[in-house]
């Protein structure tokens, strides 16, 4: 171990000793992973595989469905309270009866916090997109365990914030499925050894998981009237969302409203948002009626639960996908279109571009000013029949076929084989 391990190895190490000594003040992120401990029953060979959130857990369903069919045995980590909120929700479904996958919480990244995953030596861990922990890494590297990042994204705020220690932890990957061009070239540019291009995930994901009862007797009652679906936005964004569709309202006063904020913490703080401006609206936590008539009057559904929206944007005439008019990162515009609903989006969608250019030229996403939406809005809703579901450009097909031929060959001997 040298100089730049070791510092590492001793931050890591005194922030770890704090935080056990402070347990009971902290959030409640730093006290999950505090506890984080892998199944009893994990055998030698495991798989690891990591998604930090809500967002990488998404991806990691179909990558958690191939390796469960190769007979793997797979144990998925997550490192924040609603990524583990939506870990626990989607686990039965992943694993499907077959005792082969579980998941928990993602430790934290010193000697303590790790030792109890390297009981039974992991076969091959495998981060989605950016998770690159030097302890972690470099503990795997020590025992020869392949160390793999799959959609594996890097922008330029990540370079320049990483430091010294993400570029001794990039040097130690097995390999890397980098999802474009860009994010290939940074991660060759730190210093790792084997990168190749699998290609983004997010356009290939299967259908979402069906929406429970309840979202039926909304549709029924909202069937007459157009609805305007708002996914992912950002702090400032709900203001300026609401201005356009009151707006709107002036033209189509029937049109209904549903919203979803990006992050879980702000689900009370955008509710009470809504409060202040009387809007006639219900939580999607809360409780669902059972009669479609019990929804006349309400014009607003404000989506406050995880790993509905992909789905609940079936619902919309349009959608509007958040993180680009008051913010320069965007989200992902697929989950709308694989429904064929209209989509618009902001101008700022840096963290996107790989997807959202190719859509574009391909016609199948609008990118819009804000002052220039209402407008763009209005000219969807004269159109009645959508746009319909429409094939994807070539260049965003085939990613988790790329990506599963990447990995097969560090990939552990399974049962199966």
């Amino acid at each position: 171990m040298d100089i730049l391990d070791g510092s590492y190895l001793i931050a890591i190490s005194l922030a770890g000793a704090v935080a056990s000594a402070l347990r009971r003040g902290l959030p409640p992120g730093w006290r999950m992973r505090l506890e984080a401990r892998p199944p009893e029953d994990l055998p030698e060979g495991w798989i690891w595989l990591h998604a930090v959130s809500v967002g990488e857990l998404m991806l990691a369903e179909p990558l958690v469905g191939r390796l469960r069919a190769e007979a793997h045995r797979i144990h998925v980590t997550t490192g924040t309270p609603a990524g583990l909120e939506l870990l626990r929700k989607r686990l039965p479904g992943w694993d499907a009866g077959t005792g082969l996958v579980s998941g928990g919480a993602f430790p934290v990244d010193d000697p303590r916090g790790l030792a109890p995953f390297f009981r039974r030596t992991p076969g091959a861990f495998i981060a989605l997109e950016t998770e690159l922990w030097p302890n972690l890494i470099r503990e795997l590297a020590c025992q020869g365990v392949p160390r793999c990042v799959v959609n594996g994204r890097l922008t330029a705020r990540s370079l320049e914030r990483g430091g010294h220690w993400l570029r001794r932890a990039a040097s130690r990957l097995t390999r890397v499925a980098a999802r474009d061009e860009a994010s290939a070239a940074a991660f060759r540019s730190l210093g790792a050894p084997d990168v190749r291009l699998g290609g983004n995930l997010k356009a290939d994901l299967p259908p979402p998981p069906s929406l429970h009862g309840g979202w039926e007797i909304l549709r029924q009652a909202w069937a007459p009237f157009p609805i305007l679906a708002v996914g992912n936005t950002v702090d400032g964004e709900e203001a300026l969302l609401l201005e356009l569709w009151r707006g709107l309202r002036t033209t189509h006063p029937e049109l209904r409203l549903m919203l979803a904020p990006r992050q879980p913490r702000r689900f009370q703080e955008v509710a009470e948002y809504f409060r202040s401006e009387g809007l006639a609206f219900r939580r999607a936590s809360g409780e669902w009626p059972t009669q479609s008539s019990a929804w006349d009057g309400t014009e607003v559904l404000l989506l406050d639960t995880l790993g509905e929206l992909s789905a609940a944007y079936g619902l919309g005439s349009v959608a509007l996908v958040g993180g680009g008019w008051n913010w320069k990162g965007g989200h992902n515009p697929l989950e709308p279109l694989r429904w064929g609903v209209p989509t618009l989006i902001g101008p700022g969608f840096e963290n996107f571009e790989d997807l959202v250019l190719p859509l574009r030229e391909a016609g199948l996403v609008q990118v819009v000013e804000i002052m220039d939406l209402e407008a763009a809005v209005l000219g969807v809703l004269a159109r009645p029949d959508g746009v319909g579901i429409q094939a994807l450009p070539p260049s965003l097909q085939g990613a988790m076929d790329r990506t599963m031929d990447i990995l097969k060959e560090v990939l552990p001997t399974s049962d199966k084989r």
